[in-house]
């Protein structure tokens, strides 16, 4: 079974995101094509889509412990079950449960070095 992805997206957690924000806006001299404050920012760069979030307070202890770092790559995909089932098949299975969210479904999981992926679903 195999899954579609559509794009990629690199993103940075960070508990207070707005330094953050402030500094990509005049690293690339660009305001976000999306902005939440205190909650998420995206960049839209050639060839790179930069998101900037604060974790939910129930992840942000994943984001503190000084071995992990604030990375993610968060990949939408059309189908979650099939993505999650290719985790499976490479050995690789997602830890925890799908989260419902605004935006649509999406599941954590890690590489094999423990980089964190996100796979997203987006809503119809």
């Amino acid at each position: 079974m195999k899954f579609h992805l559509h794009r990629a997206l690199v993103t940075i957690a960070a508990a207070n995101i707005e330094p953050l924000v402030e500094f990509y806006s005049q690293l690339l001299a660009e305001s976000p094509h999306c902005h939440i404050p205190n909650k998420y920012a995206e960049f839209h760069l050639p060839g790179l889509r930069l998101g900037l979030f604060k974790p939910r307070d129930n992840h942000r202890q994943e984001f503190e412990q000084s071995e992990k770092s604030g990375f993610s790559l968060c990949l939408d995909v059309d189908d979650l079950d099939a993505a999650i089932a290719q985790l499976c098949n490479l050995g690789y299975p997602p830890p925890g449960e799908i989260i419902v969210a605004s935006h649509g479904r999406e599941i954590y999981a890690y590489d094999p070095n423990g980089n964190r992926l996100i796979l997203h679903q987006p809503q119809p």
